[in-house]
């Protein structure tokens, strides 16, 4: 069912930190940052050989990932994101299988421009897994 790794998410209560680690340190190509208004957080993309790294921030008060940060002030691996082929076919194929999603039944347009879905953390071994229409 899924394809290959798009990204690993990495929330981090500092950005401008955060980029200057891969960007200085590690010599990776690092975009601008991106809010996206519609999951609460600012994005920005660490371009890697075949996947990237996600390094996440929140926007606003209401953010997902106020929590998390809060439980990890010094910020962490949030969720993984696969690639699959038909996102809708896959969410039935889970939830058929006893999956339970982290968000809404219907796919969100995510930070690539393409629909996403959250699959919740306590079924994949304590991780919480997007999936990436491809």
């Amino acid at each position: 069912m899924i394809g290959r790794l798009n990204h690993v998410a990495i929330a981090t209560n500092d950005l401008d930190k955060a980029c200057a680690v891969y960007r200085d340190l590690l010599g990776a190509k690092v975009s601008a940052p991106v809010p996206q208004p519609d999951h609460g957080v600012v994005t920005v993309f660490v371009e890697l050989p075949g996947s990237k790294i996600e390094l996440l921030t929140p926007l606003g008060g209401n953010s997902p990932i106020a929590n998390f940060l809060a439980r990890n002030p010094g910020g962490g691996v949030h969720h993984l994101c696969f690639e699959v082929d038909d996102i809708r076919a896959a969410r039935d194929q889970l939830l058929a299988q006893g999956a339970r999603l982290a968000g809404d039944a219907e796919p969100k347009i995510g930070a690539h421009g393409n629909p996403v879905l959250f699959l919740h953390p306590k079924d994949f071994i304590g991780t919480l897994i997007e999936l990436e229409q491809a």
